[in-house]
C-alpha cells in the first residue's frame, strides 16, 4: 500500500527547492537592476557631457557675440567722437567769423560800438545790482 503522507523530509526538501528558487530569482533580480542602474548610470553621464558640450558652446557663442558687440560699440565711439571733433572746428570757424566780422564793424563805427557797448554794461550792471 501506498503511503499518502508528506513527510517532514518531503516539506524539507520542498522548502530547500523553493528557497533556492527565490534565491536564484533574487539573484536574477539583483543583476538585472544593477544592469539598469549601470545603463541609468552611463545615460546620465551622456547627458551631462551634452550639457557640458553646449553650455561651453553657448559660452564660446556668448563670448564671440560680446567681442562683436564691443567692436560695434567702439566703432560708434570712434565715429561720434570724429562728429564731435568735426563739429567743434565748425563751431570755431564760425566763432572766429562773427569775431572778424564784430571787429571790422567795430573799426568802421566805432562810436556806435562804444554806445552799445556802454549800454549792454549798464544792462549787465542793473541785473547784477539787482540779485
Amino acid at each position: 500500500m501506498a503511503s499518502n503522507e508528506y513527510t517532514a523530509n518531503d516539506l524539507k526538501n520542498d522548502a530547500r527547492d523553493a528557497a533556492r528558487d527565490i534565491s536564484s530569482d533574487a539573484k536574477d533580480v539583483a543583476q538585472k537592476a544593477r544592469r539598469d542602474g549601470e545603463e541609468l548610470a552611463s545615460r546620465a553621464r551622456d547627458v551631462a557631457a551634452d550639457a557640458r558640450n553646449r553650455a561651453g558652446e553657448y559660452v564660446d557663442s556668448a563670448r564671440e557675440m560680446g567681442r562683436e558687440y564691443a567692436e560695434v560699440a567702439r566703432d560708434e565711439a570712434q565715429r561720434l567722437y570724429r562728429e564731435g571733433e568735426r563739429r567743434v572746428q565748425k563751431a570755431g570757424e564760425q566763432a572766429e567769423e562773427y569775431y572778424d566780422e564784430v571787429s571790422e564793424m567795430v573799426r568802421r563805427n566805432p562810436a556806435q560800438a562804444l554806445g552799445i557797448a556802454v549800454g549792454v554794461g549798464f544792462l549787465f550792471g542793473l541785473l547784477i545790482s539787482r540779485r
